[in-house]
């Protein structure tokens, strides 16, 4: 009986420092492993030395894949270029940057064939971030899971394994705002977690400021929930209630006290608070109008430039 295939999707931006280091682990794991193993870098338009070594890692390894993409598409989109020439029975996620050990992978795999069909990494400890993005994190994730329909696991980021049947379904999801992880809880299936201590990063910078977690958590809270148009709505309501009995206290003031005279800073307290909330609700409805006309152009989700370690049969995909 022929071995099952384990494709293991890495996506890389700017990790010259990192990424001769990432493979070695990674094939240290896989030695000698019960699956064939085939790794897939996706290279998403770096500007350091992250071309030059994958190909060398790549010229030097028949089990390397590299897709390199002609720009910058970003990290979800890398993800989705992995899982679409992904030619595995299961499919690992993991970053390059090492704060995911490979080794937990194993367990994953173990619990894959125990049946389930997607295992999530959650994480118990993030070492070497700071303060202020753990306590963004943990608040994040709560605050999408209560926002979103779909149940979303807490404390888990991409690091993940998924069937074969899950990766299928997910091609079939070509929506542009991609926020995979919500994604693969969306299509279902059997899933469970492994948790694991997440590591520092073995070196570099991480890809993800600030501006990229706020773009992050716009995609996952707008892609899945409607929430945010009923709390426009609501705010609506809200002031249009608290117009209403200011109006009436008015009125009572000129009908008893003959005395309507306000003063200058309360006026523009009103008015500033209006339409402050006017500009809120024009901003959440333009979100939602902002990702319809993305998905109407129909542009293709990502471009690629060139591909190494395929074989000239393998078709092109995007």
């Amino acid at each position: 009986m022929a071995k099952k295939l384990l494709s293991v999707v890495v996506p890389v931006y700017n990790e010259q420092e990192v990424i001769d280091e990432t493979f070695r682990r990674l094939s240290a794991t896989f030695k000698d492993y019960f699956m064939d193993i085939e790794y897939i870098f996706i290279n998403d338009g770096s500007k350091d030395n992250t071309y030059f070594k994958l190909r060398d890692i790549a010229s030097s390894n028949k089990e390397v894949r590299v897709i390199n993409f002609a720009r910058n598409f970003g990290h979800q989109i890398a993800i989705t270029a992995g899982m679409d020439y992904a030619k595995g029975d299961a499919i690992v996620i993991i970053d390059a940057d090492l704060q995911d050990p490979p080794q937990v992978i194993l367990q994953m795999v173990d619990k894959w064939k125990e049946g389930y069909q997607v295992v999530y990494g959650k994480r118990l400890q993030r070492e070497g971030e700071t303060f202020f993005k753990k306590l963004t994190a943990k608040v994040f994730y709560r605050f999408l899971d209560s926002m979103t329909d779909v149940k979303l696991p807490v404390d888990v980021g991409d690091f993940r394994l998924i069937d074969r049947k899950v990766c299928d379904a997910m091609k079939c999801l070509p929506e542009r705002s991609r926020y995979v992880r919500g994604l693969v809880s969306w299509v279902g299936f059997r899933q469970t977690s492994v948790e694991y201590h997440r590591e520092k990063r073995f070196a570099g910078e991480t890809k993800y400021p600030l501006s990229k977690m706020l773009k992050l958590a716009g995609d996952g809270i707008f892609s899945f929930s409607y929430k945010p148009l009923k709390l426009a709505t609501f705010l609506g309501m809200l002031v249009s209630a608290f117009s209403f009995i200011y109006l009436i206290i008015v009125l009572v003031q000129r009908i008893v006290k003959n005395d309507v005279a306000s003063g200058w800073a309360s006026s523009m307290a009103v008015s500033l608070f209006l339409n402050g909330v006017m500009l809120i609700v024009i901003g959440i409805m333009g979100e939602y109008v902002g990702r319809i006309y993305e998905e109407v152009k129909a542009r293709p989700l990502y471009v690629v430039g060139e591909l190494m370690g395929f074989g000239e049969d393998r078709d092109k995909q995007e």
